[in-house]
């Protein structure tokens, strides 16, 4: 027996190898591709982590590893299973999510889903035609591909392995050439296991056009999966949540406050990777059908070990039928299915501008065109559907956006031979044959296509957009006019110095446009990072209140960055002729108490904003006690004082520490008596209940905190479930 080895294919997971039987430790997004990239060619065990998120990253994705193994390391061929290591209920949880993303959804599911009879029947048909099945033609179970191995008392054996989970996501790994500590508990910053390259150049928004965050399949050693953004009119929808989304975006320049919607076009990990959705600013508008949109909420349910109720809540569906066509704020969605081994659906995406019509159709994941035909034949598919896609690839659309993936379930850039559109471009696909390569290109990660070029109106409609988010109510119109009057738009590269520490403020004021920026301080000695700025956030408004004339710290370009620059004086007059200047100066003086307390760490510098628009600061003066009921929120931030306890002890109160209303915890309303003067946050509980609902990731950060401070008492957390 060898001694054992660790290798890390990617952050957050680690390979554990005695020359006989490989251990995956940890399943972060992609981890499939950094084991490609260290020529890994076979493993036997997957071990579940502990913790199932990390820096905006699930750890627990099983459905490409799988995939590995049946067809890579050929454990379907030679008949094998695979080890399934893990807490029993984290166990159900991954086999119940990769039953939907293998198999689908249940007949009973769908009808409970009122799904149409005919597609139901037509999605159940072709996902049991694609199913895996044994040499007796029958469907495997997902279950029947594991040998479940929960804990006992921390030890697991796996084969030859006795694995020892000896802390959280840390364990002793022993066989007979030794033992090998494993540690996945430092790994901190989960990132793609293969370079991202960053734009350094502004894009600029588009009336219409198309960014490619990735454009290759799962199991691309190199480039991300298929992804992309749809710019109408400055806005961006998703087209799918690829893994690593967050990562994908700041590439490209495009921050999380410019994105509205998704559309889903089906489950698969390679698409549907919606964790850093519950991190957003705003409530996302989910696009796609009510039975795709259960699955998802299914699937991160499960990733995350919550409750599906408590995964809903942080968006909102906006419901399509295939076939049917919906206008989504001018823009026209026509969303037809496509032959796909679970339900996928894709659309045709138009709108008109000054006369002219333009449009594009992204197909979304589909069977070669040959084969829905031999599925059409023996009526697995319907007729309706090989019309529709035979549509799809001869239209004469601006753009078409196909699957040329081949293999078992996808597409065939030879499908499209017949196609009319003005451009084809292929997604899931890494090249394709010279025959092909002077008719089609291939979408990959940084190209754009532009269907509408955009112009100032659109910059005036952001303006105006983030501007009422800023202020929390409609902006006035008159003094709207007068600050687009004279407004200008500047654009910055990558690493630009957009304000410098100690400069004169040039009497401007900015807003970011699109993009990400650092505010930076130095001290003469060290550089610190004050905060993290995105499109929506104002730099230099403070100055106008204060009055000084100095910026007291830079500002960095993170990513390509456009911003909108105002002049100091109108916008001076506005928040003095509007009666702004006291809230204003309020929020500027609470957003850095807030940002300092635990609770709200995490959270954005669009966010904190937010809270601190609903928070006033409550002063008790020693000597004096305040009852501090259920109507209002508070959080104890300065100052020394007591509570009496339930047996009539007194408790010194330490800073951070929650009263009256608590959201997701018991309330705690009390007599605080204060030693020294004492400072509070107070909130009202009614206002903080509507931030919750609107603001995800508060919302999902309040949640976690909670878990993590007592796992016991809160109610969403799932338990075993059934797979079925």
């Amino acid at each position: 027996m060898a001694k054992l080895k660790v290798l890390t294919p990617a952050p957050g997971s680690r390979i554990v190898n005695d020359g006989t039987e490989v251990v995956l430790f940890g399943q972060p997004p992609e981890v499939l591709k950094g084991l490609l990239r260290e020529g890994i060619t076979s493993f036997d065990t997957l071990v579940l982590t502990d913790v199932k998120e990390k820096n905006g990253v699930l750890l627990n994705n099983l459905e490409f590893p799988f995939y590995f193994f049946l067809f890579i390391a050929n454990g379907l061929a030679e008949n094998r299973k695979i080890n399934l290591v893990g807490d029993k209920e984290s166990i159900s949880q991954a086999l119940r999510l990769l039953r939907f993303t293998l198999f689908g959804p249940t007949s009973d599911e769908l009808e409970q889903w009122q799904t149409p009879e005919d597609l139901m029947h037509e999605w159940l048909a072709v996902s049991e035609f694609l199913a895996l099945k044994d040499s007796n033609g029958s469907i495997i179970p997902v279950e029947d591909f594991f040998i479940q191995i929960p804990y006992e008392n921390n030890l697991a054996v796996a084969g030859g392995l006795t694995i020892e989970r000896t802390g959280i996501d840390r364990y002793l790994v022993s066989s007979q050439g030794g033992d090998i500590e494993v540690d996945l508990s430092g790994d901190v910053k989960i990132d793609p296991p293969y370079p991202v390259p960053m734009d350094y150049v502004p894009g600029g928004l588009a009336k219409m056009g198309i960014e490619v965050l990735g454009g290759a399949s799962g199991f691309s050693p190199e480039e991300p999966c298929t992804g992309l953004a749809l710019c109408y009119n400055g806005d961006y929808i998703l087209i799918d949540s690829i893994p690593f989304l967050d990562q994908h975006l700041y590439a490209r320049g495009i921050s999380k406050n410019q994105i509205s919607a998704v559309f889903l076009t089906h489950l698969h990990d390679d698409h549907c990777s919606m964790f850093p959705l519950l991190e957003m600013p705003h409530r996302v508008e989910i696009i796609t059908t009510r039975q795709i949109f259960r699955m998802a909420i299914e699937k991160l349910s499960c990733s995350l070990g919550w409750s599906t109720s408590a995964i809903e809540e942080h968006f909102r569906l906006i419901e399509v039928k295939p076939g049917e066509t919906i206008n989504y704020y001018g823009l026209t969605i026509k969303v037809h299915t496509t032959v796909h081994s679970i339900p996928t659906i894709g659309a045709t995406f138009s709108t008109i501008h000054k006369g002219h019509f333009r449009d594009v159709c992204i197909v979304g994941d589909n069977q070669n065109l040959t084969s829905v035909r031999a599925m059409n034949k023996s009526g697995i598919v319907r007729d309706s559907t090989v019309e529709s896609l035979d549509h799809l690839y001869t239209h004469g659309f601006h753009l078409l956006i196909a699957d040329g993936g081949a293999g078992a379930i996808h597409g065939d850039p030879a499908d499209a031979l017949e196609s009319k559109a003005e451009r084809v471009v292929f997604v899931h696909v890494d090249k394709i044959s010279k025959e092909l390569n002077t008719t089609f290109s291939i979408a990959s990660s940084g190209k754009r296509y532009t269907l509408l070029e955009g112009d100032s109106s659109i910059y005036s409609s952001q303006i105006n957009h983030y501007l009422t988010l800023w202020l929390g109510l409609p902006f006035p119109n008159r003094w709207m006019r007068n600050l687009l009057a004279e407004q200008e738009i500047y654009r910055y590269n990558t690493e630009d110095v957009i304000i410098v520490q100690d400069g004169e403020t040039h009497g401007y004021v900015y807003l970011i446009l699109t993009g990400y920026c650092e505010v930076i301080r130095h001290d003469g000695e060290k550089r610190h990072t004050i905060a993290t700025l995105q499109a929506g956030d104002i730099i230099g408004e403070m100055a106008i209140l204060t009055g000084t004339g100095i910026r007291n710290a830079s500002v960095v370009a993170q990513t390509p960055v456009t911003v909108c620059i105002f002049g100091e004086e109108t916008f001076r007059n506005f928040i003095l002729h509007s009666g702004l200047q006291q809230p204003l100066e309020k929020r500027w003086l609470l957003r850095p108490v807030i940002k300092m307390l635990p609770q709200y760490a995490e959270l954005s510098s669009i966010v904190t904003d937010k809270i601190s628009r609903i928070t006033n600061w409550q002063v008790i003066k020693g000597g004096n006690t305040l009852s501090l009921d259920e109507s209002f929120y508070y959080i104890f931030v300065e100052g020394q004082g007591v509570v009496v306890d339930t047996d009539g002890t007194e408790v010194k109160v330490i800073n951070g520490e929650e009263f009256g209303w608590r959201p997701y915890a018991d309330n705690k309303p009390v007599e605080l008596s204060a030693t020294t003067d004492c400072g509070l946050l107070k909130m009202d509980a009614e206002k903080y209940v509507a931030l919750l609902k609107s603001v995800p990731q508060l919302n999902y950060q309040t949640r976690k905190r909670r878990t993590i401070e007592d796992k016991e008492s809160v109610a969403w957390l799932l338990g075993e479930v059934p797979i079925y």
